[in-house]
């Protein structure tokens, strides 16, 4: 009886014991605050951007350089048809058959042309005998002085007032390049009538080709300087010949408008056979000829001569360079041009910085052949 209520004492105790537990657990339960949620945003790694392309330069090609300097000469867009007008055509290029021996239109070598180049050439020549030579000839003195004083050849800024001091500023390699140039500049002084300006942009163009051929001649194909720059002269004028057949075929017939597009396509197809007629006629080199046949349309010219290379690379460089200092095309895609029709290296940059009096670098955007970077 003792042992059976002692035991239900026990169990009594324990079971208010675990009932007291359980009770203060729940009360520390209920004390103890929840924790707010917080919802904790995790960034997303952005994706980097993709690499923006770099604007590209259209380079125009040659072709394309060419028929803009045309539009800057008869100051007008072109267009490629000659309809209404083949008979102009026709008629222009019968009489450019043997135009280069017409007093009318072809010059006549200048008569002291020989006698200089020889001065120049003699090292026995003094510099007062060859000033004293050049000024027999006012207008040859009027032209080799405004060529001196000219962007290409002026040294500073004090001015070329006399021929002893160009002789004595440029020398006698550079004067002798002034006096073939201001030998056949006379011939560029026509009336160009509704085409004023075409006159003074082709010598423009003619001038800087001739500097420019004369220097590739020099320091990329090693052929003689003077040479390359007698067959951008040449070239010059005959471009002038067939400008002045042409007009004077309009001028007998005036029911027809002078067509700039026409005129054009006389240019292209008859300039270097005219030009190599006057050559010719002027007893220049059997190296000049051939470089002028070079140039002709359709020249099946596999391997061109070192001289008809130096015309192509001169009248390029040449045509962008008064491209550029007309503001007509600028300067990066003038340079993305010559880098990727004529060359890049330290002669080319030499050779754009004579011309334009701009420094020359190979621009950095990589080329794309368009027309998007021309000015109109």
């Amino acid at each position: 009886m003792i042992r059976g209520l002692f035991f239900l004492i026990v169990i009594v105790t324990i079971v208010a014991l675990v009932s007291s537990l359980m009770r203060r657990s729940r009360r520390r339960a209920a004390e103890v605050s929840p924790l707010p949620t917080k919802v904790v945003e995790v960034p997303v790694p952005s994706l980097p951007a993709p690499e923006t392309a770099a604007p590209t330069v259209a380079v125009p090609t040659v072709d394309e350089v060419l028929h803009k300097l045309n539009e800057l000469a008869f100051a007008r867009s072109l267009t490629t048809s000659v309809a209404g007008h083949q008979e102009i055509v026709e008629a222009a290029a019968r009489v450019l058959e043997t135009a280069a021996n017409e007093p009318r239109y072809a010059p006549r070598r200048p008569l002291l042309l020989p006698q200089l180049v020889r001065a120049v050439s003699d090292t026995d020549t003094s510099r007062r005998e060859l000033a004293t030579m050049i000024a027999k000839d006012p207008a040859l003195v009027g032209s080799l002085l405004k060529l001196a004083n000219s962007q290409y050849y002026r040294m500073n800024a004090q001015p070329v007032e006399s021929v002893d001091r160009a002789v004595a500023v440029i020398g006698t390699e550079g004067i002798r390049s002034l006096i073939a140039a201001a030998l056949v500049q006379p011939v560029f002084r026509v009336s160009g009538g509704e085409f004023a300006q075409f006159p003074e942009v082709i010598w423009e163009h003619t001038f800087l080709a001739a500097n420019a051929a004369e220097t590739y001649a020099a320091v990329v194909v090693n052929c003689d300087p003077f040479a390359a720059q007698l067959l951008a002269l040449m070239n010059g004028l005959g471009a002038i010949v067939v400008f002045r057949v042409a007009l004077d075929q309009y001028a007998a017939r005036p029911s027809l408008r002078p067509d700039a597009a026409t005129i054009v396509s006389l240019l292209d197809a008859h300039t270097s056979r005219v030009a190599r007629a006057i050559a010719a006629s002027w007893d220049l080199s059997g190296r000049i000829l051939a470089a002028l046949e070079d140039q002709m349309p359709g020249a099946m010219t596999p391997e061109p001569t070192p001289l008809g290379r130096a015309l192509k690379f001169g009248r390029f460089i040449a045509a962008l360079a008064v491209l550029n200092t007309k503001g007509l095309i600028d300067d990066e895609t003038a340079k993305a041009a010559l880098k990727a029709h004529a060359g890049s290296g330290t002669h080319f940059e030499r050779i754009w910085e004579r011309l334009t009096g701009k420094p020359s670098q190979a621009p950095q955007t990589p080329p794309e052949r368009s027309a998007a970077n021309w000015k109109t």
